[in-house]
């Protein structure tokens, strides 16, 4: 398997990739305590089919029918979200105002979504408190031929304004195996000090912002002897990170487009990053 990130090449080998843990056993019947002991103890929780897969395929085809005709390969299906190669002219870019990106991250269908009480619940007992979310809920679509992915970072860099008590709920729209742009977790990384890896921070090819690890994943494990643990996402899949866990993403190879949404919760009684309580737009520098 050849995979990128961010178009440099990490090569799928034992040193540098495992898998991650499972944690569907601790959903029937729910155990709030072991998960909260499970995610504690790898930075993660793999919930695989939490939601249903076909509310989960109906959101995809949602979206992509937003799009004008060329976005999509001829003869398929927007739930199926095959790509054609082609981005239309007329599409603005991605998530800024009048990209369907934008759009749907303030639609009722989306609301519905996000609002699923699963999610919400799963947050409460994973926080030990009454949960909310946070307004700004993100949408990422990448398609094969951007070369463009999320570098390795921790959410707390980003959110560093408001309580750190955050849980982060990654939500894969549609099946999503590494080579379709993955989420992929640096083992053991929610434990490692930020001045263990303050030294990757200088090879970007971001330099001016600093809230970013590093683009190459490959080195990241390598420096910090650590493997970067991923899975075969199916749509009705969630997981759960903390704002300390290092991860990243894959670059987007196939003809079916990476889609996704991150939501994050706080209890309800801190007080939250105020840069995420409006709606999300690609250029609001959150």
């Amino acid at each position: 398997m050849n995979l990128t990130s961010n178009g440099v090449p990490i090569p799928f080998t034992p040193e540098l990739f495992g898998r991650l843990r499972p944690s569907a056993d601790l959903l029937a019947p729910r155990d709030p305590d072991a998960l909260r002991e499970r995610l504690h103890a790898d930075g993660y929780l793999y919930l695989p089919g939490l939601l249903d897969r076909a509310e989960v395929l109906r959101l995809r085809g949602e979206y992509f029918s937003l799009f004008p005709p060329g976005l999509l390969a001829a003869g398929s299906r927007p739930e199926d979200g095959v790509f054609s190669g082609r981005v239309p002219a007329e599409v603005p870019e991605y998530g800024v105002a009048g990209h369907p990106a934008y759009t749907f991250v303030r639609s009722a269908p989306f609301d519905d979504f996000v609002g699923n009480p699963v999610l919400a619940e799963l947050a409460a007992q994973l926080l030990g408190f009454k949960a909310e979310m946070l307004p700004r809920r993100i949408l990422r679509h990448f398609h094969r031929g951007t070369l463009r992915a999320s570098r390795a970072h921790v959410d707390l860099d980003y959110m560093d304004e408001g309580s750190p008590r955050v849980v982060t709920l990654w939500i894969p729209v549609g099946d999503c195996p590494p080579q379709t742009g993955a989420l992929v977790y640096l083992e053991g990384s929610h434990r490692l000090a930020p001045e263990e890896y303050a030294p990757l921070r200088d090879v970007t090819d971001r330099p001016g912002d600093r809230r970013q690890i590093c683009h190459d994943l490959a080195l990241t494990a390598r420096t910090l002897g650590r493997r970067w643990l991923c899975a075969d996402f199916a749509a009705g899949d969630v997981m759960v990170h903390l704002p300390r866990t290092v991860h990243a993403s894959l670059d987007t190879t196939t003809d079916a487009m990476r889609l996704s949404v991150d939501a994050r919760f706080i209890r309800s009684d801190d007080s939250p990053d105020p840069r995420w309580l409006k709606p999300w737009s690609a250029d609001d520098g959150a």
